[in-house]
C-alpha cells in the first residue's frame, strides 16, 4: 500500500477570501509574524502501488475531480509511510 498526496491551492493571481479571513484573524489572537495565508485542500489517496501509471491516474483524478483547474493549481505527491511514527505528535511534528 502506498499514500498519494494531492495538494489542491488556488491559483497566485485568484482572489482567496478564506486565506484573507483567516490571516485577518491571526493579530487578534496574537499571532503577528504572518505575512499572508492561502488555503487549499489536501486529499490523500490509497493505492496499491505508486508507480508512473497510479501516478498518472491519480494526476487525472485531480485535474477532472479533485481540482477546478481553472482556479486551481495541484501538486502530487507520494508520502513516505515506511517510517514508524508511534508516539509522534503529527501536529507539533508538521
Amino acid at each position: 500500500m502506498a499514500r498519494v498526496i494531492v495538494d489542491v491551492m488556488p491559483k497566485p493571481e485568484i482572489l482567496d477570501p478564506q486565506g484573507k479571513a483567516v490571516h485577518g484573524a491571526l493579530p487578534r489572537l496574537g499571532f503577528d509574524g504572518v505575512t499572508d495565508v492561502r488555503q487549499g485542500k489536501r486529499f490523500e489517496l490509497e493505492v496499491d502501488e505508486a508507480d508512473e501509471a497510479t501516478l498518472a491516474e491519480v494526476r487525472e483524478i485531480a485535474e477532472t475531480l479533485l481540482s477546478n483547474p481553472v482556479i486551481e493549481d495541484y501538486v502530487v505527491r507520494v508520502e513516505d509511510t515506511g517510517a514508524d511514527d508511534a508516539g509522534v505528535d503529527k501536529a507539533a511534528a508538521e
